[in-house]
């Protein structure tokens, strides 16, 4: 059974995290289109998180037949389930470490900067959440499940809020004083972590929250494969969605929503968001037959491809520089001011410019859509 607004869903969430990744200027970005300084929740918060939860949501359709079945088959999954997240985690890695290469062969940087790589980052975040959900999901049964994904979260708000950090009183959620941080300090090391710390956003101790909202997304999945293809269903799912926001808003005023953090907060009410989209994605799509979405079901296709490719390609332009003199322009940030800025201004340039670049990419997946090019994990 493949559901295509799961599709649709998976490649709305990618193409907007293709739009909040690449605006022309960063200085010049529409409110709704940054993440939050710290606490609080915008429209590009959601992003990551929604792509997490629709991993869960294809999961519980990928790995639920391997479920209560012979341990030669069970053994033959673990592998899939290992395999697949190392090479998520193994993708990520290559893409900071790229950042660095192209500095040193292009910029000359010190080679001594591959000793400060990043270690862990959005593709690194998927990979372990999913390992981590999928073994909880063979091993468990679904009442152990949420058991599971109940526990990690109040687990989480204890810890944050009653284990102190030193030098910081318990309960700092600031980016010096908070545990996450200082866990991702003792075992990776500062130099290894977003721009050198004090914490890393996709860290080790707040990646376990993560692996709730691929938990959330795979009940939401199983409870899915066995409804009716009714309005009903679409109304249950937008019910536990609004449940979601009421419950992750009011959590918010004791644990605030904090997506740098992954506070537990925020795993709630962002799976409320998640559900409702998905509420919208279900009734239209596969209640009435809607064809809206092929767009993004396009991109959803080869989701993570996307990432990739257009990670390169971002760091390609942004490394390269057109131009003479001691500071020449970027390309990426020559092509803004050339061909963006002149005629849309800032703001509506580097919106521009960001838009361009969906459409750019949706053009090639297009053409491997066309092909039958489906790059899986």
């Amino acid at each position: 059974m493949r559901l295509k607004s799961l599709d649709v869903f998976r490649g709305i969430a990618i193409a907007s995290m293709i739009l909040v990744n690449n605006p022309g200027s960063w200085k010049q970005v529409y409110p709704p289109l940054e993440h939050a300084e710290w606490h609080g929740c915008t429209p590009t918060d959601l992003v990551f998180p929604f792509f997490l939860f629709i991993v869960g949501c294809a999961m519980s359709f990928s790995v639920s037949k391997y479920i209560q079945t012979t341990t030669k088959i069970e053994t033959n999954i673990y592998w899939r389930i290992a395999r697949r997240a190392a090479i998520l985690f193994i993708l990520g890695l290559l893409l900071n470490t790229s950042s660095i290469a192209l500095d040193v062969l292009l910029n000359s940087a010190p080679i001594e900067n591959f000793a400060k790589i990043r270690i862990m980052g959005v593709l690194q975040r998927i990979g372990l959440a999913y390992f981590i959900s999928a073994i909880a999901v063979i091993n468990l049964s679904p009442r152990h499940q949420k058991l599971l994904a109940i526990a990690i979260l109040f687990s989480y708000w204890a810890l944050l809020t009653i284990v102190p950090v030193g030098g910081y009183s318990a309960g700092e959620l600031t980016p010096e004083g908070n545990l996450g941080g200082y866990v991702d300090r003792l075992i990776l090391g500062s130099q290894h972590l977003y721009k050198g710390g004090p914490f890393d956003p996709e860290g080790l101790l707040s990646t376990l929250p993560a692996v709730v909202t691929v938990l959330i997304g795979y009940f939401t999945g199983e409870w899915l494969r066995v409804q009716p293809i009714k309005t009903r269903t679409s109304i249950n799912l937008a019910i536990c969605g609004l449940c979601c926001l009421v419950i992750g808003h009011l959590w918010g005023f004791l644990f605030p929503i904090n997506k740098q953090l992954w506070t537990s907060s925020y795993v709630v009410f962002t799976a409320g968001w998640a559900l409702l989209l998905l509420a919208v994605c279900y009734e239209t799509i596969e209640v009435r037959g809607w064809k809206w979405g092929r767009p993004f079901e396009i991109m959803g296709l080869n989701a993570i491809f996307l990432f990739v490719a257009s990670g390169i390609v971002a760091r390609i332009l942004l490394k390269t520089h057109i131009g003479s003199g001691d500071s020449p322009p970027s390309t990426y940030t020559w092509i803004y001011e050339n061909w963006f800025l002149p005629w849309a201004g800032a703001l509506n340039g580097s919106l521009a410019f960001a838009v361009t670049a969906v459409l750019f990419w949706w053009l090639i997946l297009y053409g491997m859509y066309r092909r039958g090019w489906e790059i899986k994990i």
